[in-house]
């Protein structure tokens, strides 16, 4: 606090999609900066991506704004977390008016962002003109410089590639964490159970990203902890599927109830493509050894083994 007794902030600027290894980035230089001056940490992002209203074209994102976050405190300790909605006069916005408002409205004393960062009408105001403008107007001003990963810039775009494609392993290198989806557990259709597989149904939050059709292993996180899942993203081709897209988990050694709860899935591995099998018994003989191949997997995991 001031000695106006209002919250003094230092701020994390961006829109912080899957919460990667540059984001935290931003957060640990957030965080130092907030005890170095003693203010709070603090992230500013949006509930809609910039580029919906600047390009006129939907950004399929990597989390929704439950998972943003549950990342941006899990993984930068940070619970401050300011949510401005985004829409087309927010786009028009001068920048110098946007930052004014972080600084009179919201308490902001040090501003933090990334090398790329801009805001406001057309974007122009890039990181080096918000740098001089706090200078100016008494701010303190970090730009943090891009993360490199195997020669690659760590970015949202690239990594939306990689979760497409189903390769959670190499997203998982850049991310910093494994691909996540948060979402309260419905009722499916029980086919599952039928079969001797009863699984969790969950669903893709409208606007995320879709992965790679097919069968992973996953972490499935519960009240009581992580347990190991197989889980299935399509549209059951084997039932003649009515094109909706499911996620369908059946958690390994795990008995109960679940409907209602929330639940945070993890995607670890690609085990193979969604297919049409001839019959429900022989799916229920591929989810078998899919359950082996997912135990395999963690028992590896486990022991440091690749």
């Amino acid at each position: 606090m001031n000695e106006t007794g209002e919250m003094k902030r230092v701020v994390a600027l961006g829109f912080f999609d899957g919460v990667h290894l540059g984001h935290q980035a931003l957060m640990k230089k957030t965080v130092e900066r907030a005890a170095e001056i003693g203010a709070k940490p603090s992230v500013i992002s949006f509930d809609a991506h910039p580029d919906t209203f600047v390009r006129g074209e939907e950004v399929p994102l990597l989390g929704s704004v439950a998972d943003r976050k549950g990342l941006i405190s899990r993984m930068g300790g940070i619970d401050d977390i300011i949510m401005l909605h985004f829409d087309r006069r927010f786009m028009q916005m001068p920048w110098e008016d946007f930052l004014h408002s972080v600084k009179n409205d919201l308490g902001a004393i040090h501003l933090v962002m990334g090398r790329d960062f801009s805001c406001g009408w057309k974007g122009e105001g890039t990181s080096d003109k918000i740098a001089v403008w706090c200078q100016q107007n008494d701010l303190g001003c970090d730009i943090v410089e891009e993360v490199v990963v195997d020669g690659v810039i760590v970015s949202s775009t690239y990594i939306r590639e990689l979760v497409a494609e189903g390769d959670m392993e190499r997203a998982a290198r850049y991310l910093g964490h494994p691909h996540t989806l948060t979402d309260t557990v419905g009722y499916g259709y029980k086919i599952g159970r039928s079969i001797g597989a009863p699984t969790i149904n969950t669903r893709i939050p409208e606007g995320v990203l879709e992965p790679r059709h097919g069968v992973y292993a996953t972490r499935v996180w519960l009240a009581e902890g992580p347990k190991a899942a197989v889980t299935n993203v399509g549209v059951r081709p084997t039932f003649d599927g009515d094109g909706h897209v499911t996620v369908e988990s059946n958690i390994l050694d795990f008995e109960g109830r679940l409907y209602g709860s929330q639940v945070r899935l993890e995607f670890l591995k690609f085990l193979r493509e969604e297919t049409r099998f001839p019959s429900p018994e022989a799916l229920g003989e591929q989810i078998q050894k899919d359950i082996l191949a997912t135990q395999a997997y963690f028992a590896k995991t486990e022991t440091g083994t690749t």
